[in-house]
């Protein structure tokens, strides 16, 4: 059987996936985005996670944003982005959507195997009535011996594990878990993906312990960071450094050394309402889960409250005070500013009529998200700065060092160091 694969969906995941894919099989990489898709054919990733060089290395990969292309695969991976909505609920509809258009193409035989973050069932109860319904096909689950490659299609789940702005932890070194809708398939989907993964694959027993295992990675990530926000303000009442008694507790074998900051971005703060939504459509009420994510959601609201108390105890006026937030992005040297909380802190600012410059040079431009009521800056030549807040640990940051960041502030202002780059007494505050 001759393989022809097709990733939809060209983010963060999908692109390496496309890359690796595409130096074994014939690959298409497909994505509705036509900026996306023709700087991609020019070796171009706006996601800065893969080189020219490598995409090039990439021989049999093609890109493409007709989905006619892709009517010849047979291998198709969805990755895509599984949001919330403004309440806080699991939002299915671009993957409903894909769904249905990859239902329309696929073939007796062919393999679907999803990627994005899902609660334990959803791509039973959610994707594949789709793809049956407008495929006119059955997804086989079934191991009778009768069942062969042509005697509908199959569906997998292999959760992406690729983490933004990490070049120590790419696609190849990271095990792959892998799962399929019967024995048959798990095997094959598995098989495939070892063709790519040097690190190994894990295939489980079912796709719902797949989808399990990947929503907890990051729940775990984020009950952890609620734990040791919530101490960092208990211990700033004591008038203790968050950073010094996690350094004396880190000399313990078994600590876990967690750091507190803002949790945003597409995964942390958002994988924890998909299994919450599904506890409580089984009767359960999450508490531990549900109690980490209001203390990282309200962690915006204690830094700024924080960052004032500084300002007014340093007698520095609010209103009309004009502060640096160096860094928007949700985490450290990754060029995405998707629900990053510090644009909720920025938010808090311009509310209280704090005249707010932005440095990240990562984001060149942020049209359209603060309504013109905040000045990007492409150097750190402005100064006379009432206060500056180091939102995200850029490795930049850490090479302009704290002096050249002083040079930039009045006599009288406030440093706030969010991600204790810098030694604690070189700056007013961290967390």
């Amino acid at each position: 059987m001759k393989i022809y694969i097709a990733v939809v969906g060209l983010g963060y995941a999908g692109l390496p996936l496309a890359i690796e894919f595409g130096k074994k099989f014939n690959t298409f990489g497909y994505d509705i985005n036509s900026k996306r898709i023709l700087e991609l054919k020019k070796g171009i990733d706006r996601n800065l996670q893969s080189t020219k060089k490598e995409i090039n290395k990439s021989t049999k990969l093609q890109f493409t944003m007709n989905i006619s292309d892709i009517k010849k695969c047979n291998f198709y991976i969805i990755s895509i982005p599984t949001p919330i909505t403004k309440n806080k609920k699991p939002d299915f509809k671009l993957l409903k959507s894909v769904s249905r258009a990859i239902g329309k193409i696929i073939n007796n035989g062919d393999f679907i195997v999803y990627e994005s973050t899902v609660y334990p069932g959803a791509t039973k109860e959610i994707c594949i009535p789709i793809l049956e319904k407008y495929s006119n096909l059955q997804c086989v689950f079934s191991d009778a011996k009768n069942n062969s490659n042509n005697s509908g299609f199959f569906v997998g789940y292999s959760p992406e594990r690729i983490n933004p702005g990490d070049k120590k932890h790419t696609l190849k070194k990271i095990i792959k878990i892998t799962s399929g809708s019967n024995k048959y398939s798990s095997n094959f989907i598995n098989k495939i993906y070892s063709k790519i993964i040097d690190a190994g694959t894990y295939n489980v027993q079912s796709i719902e312990v797949a989808e399990a295992a990947k929503v907890i990675e990051n729940i775990q990530r984020d009950v952890n960071i609620a734990l040791i926000n919530e101490l960092s303000m208990i211990f700033k009442k004591l008038n203790i450094k968050t950073t010094d008694v996690l350094k004396a507790a880190s000399t313990k074998w078994n600590f876990l050394n967690f750091a507190p900051g803002l949790v945003g971005g597409h995964c942390i703060g958002i994988d924890p309402y998909y299994l919450i939504k599904k506890a409580y459509d089984i009767g359960h009420t999450p508490k531990i889960i549900s109690a980490g994510r209001k203390i990282n959601d309200e962690m915006t609201k204690f830094i700024f409250k924080n960052f004032i108390s500084l300002m007014i105890a340093k007698k520095i006026e609010i209103k009309e005070s004009k502060v640096l937030i160096m860094g928007l992005t949700f985490k450290e040297n990754c060029p995405d500013y998707r629900n990053s909380k510090v644009i909720d802190l920025i938010n808090f600012m311009i509310k209280k009529e704090i005249n707010v410059h932005v440095y990240d040079p990562f984001i060149p431009s942020i049209k359209g998200i603060f309504k013109n009521k905040v000045k990007v800056i492409s150097n750190l030549k402005e100064k006379n700065y009432d206060g500056v807040i180091i939102s995200v640990a850029h490795d930049q940051f850490r090479k302009i060092g704290i002096e050249k960041i002083k040079k930039i502030t009045k006599n009288i202002s406030v440093i706030y160091d969010l991600k204790s780059i810098f030694v604690s007494k070189q700056v007013d505050d961290s967390l």
